[in-house]
């Protein structure tokens, strides 16, 4: 019998979990399939873990790793799909965003003989003007700056062939973005469009800070903090640059009051000052990937495996 893996990422979904559990488990009872569901809680600081060992304990189909720290939800996805063992491994919320009841299609295309089967967010219920507008304009801006092409609307929600899950875990660089390394596999691709239902409860942890970096970690493939506030300086100085350009042709067209060379001194000293510290912050982007790198730490530590009475 074929066994299908289910790789859930957790933080602070102690109002989902249940309702998750009981749900995956309706849709795998009509299926001739043996599985497991496996709970990466990412540093949770509610009930979370807690509930899963409940759920563990209740069902042999369920184990959970939780982690020794809050590592990302990226990472967690690469601890859920290091450890699956499954012939198929999907990826999903917890939160229920991500139906569980699509299971069977996405099941259906691997018999067909497709290795990823990706799924298109088209929509999500309760998202605002805000956010449609922006990840628009964002997997816009990615796929002109990157080399691999980023499926917009495409979302961690997904079915990966064993084979496809092997050559995933050769892949070991610290700053993640996961749609965009699963598009180098290769293999043999299905899509499936959805639109996302609201969550069943609780929020969403991604702020519109950890939106950004997940953003720029996206465009860079990798992150560092430190040296991103350079570039975000150097985009604020050209803000302010055009400004000062704004105020200098009123001073000199409009009042007529500018002393001789100043209109020209001060836009080229805000301006260009604004594009060199831009230029440095891109250059500590790439820097960041380096000494993030060359340290070799571990992707994430595992503070405790739960199994059946563990």
């Amino acid at each position: 019998m074929k066994k299908v893996s289910f790789v859930v990422p957790v933080y602070n979904e102690e109002s989902n979990l249940k309702e998750f559990h009981k749900r995956m488990t309706a849709v795998m009872a009509a299926l001739t399939y043996d599985y497991e569901i496996i709970f990466v809680d990412d540093g949770s600081s509610d009930t979370s873990p807690i509930l899963l060992q409940e759920l563990a304990d209740q069902d042999s189909h369920v184990e959970a790793y939780l982690l020794s720290r809050n590592y990302g939800h990226q990472l967690a996805l690469t601890c859920g799909l290091d450890h699956a063992e499954g012939d198929a491994v999907i990826t999903m919320d917890g939160d229920l965003q991500h139906p569980p009841e699509m299971v069977p299609e996405m099941l259906a295309n691997w018999e067909k003989g497709f290795q990823i089967v990706q799924t298109i967010r088209k929509a999500t219920e309760d998202a605002s003007f805000f956010k449609r507008f922006t990840s628009s304009v964002y997997y816009l801006l990615i796929n002109k700056l990157s080399r691999v092409e980023i499926t917009p609307g495409g979302s961690d929600f997904r079915l990966m062939d064993k084979q496809a899950v092997q050559a995933f875990r050769l892949y070991r660089e610290r700053a993640r973005f996961i749609r965009g390394m699963v598009n180098t596999l290769g293999f043999k691709v299905a899509r499936m469009e959805f639109v996302a239902p609201p969550r069943f409860a609780g929020k969403s942890k991604y702020s519109l800070h950890k939106m950004l970096h997940f953003a720029l970690d996206g465009i860079t493939a990798f992150s560092n903090l430190p040296l991103r506030w350079a570039l975000y300086c150097g985009l604020l100085c050209g803000l302010i640059s055009l400004c000062v350009i704004l105020h200098v042709l009123f001073e000199k067209y409009v009042m007529n009051d500018a002393v001789p060379g100043w209109a020209t001194m001060t836009v080229s000293i805000t301006f260009l000052g604004g594009i060199q510290l831009i230029g440095i912050g891109i250059l500590g982007e790439y820097i960041g990937r380096i000494f993030e790198e060359v340290k070799q730490r571990p992707l994430y530590i595992v503070g405790r495996h739960i199994t059946k009475h563990t």
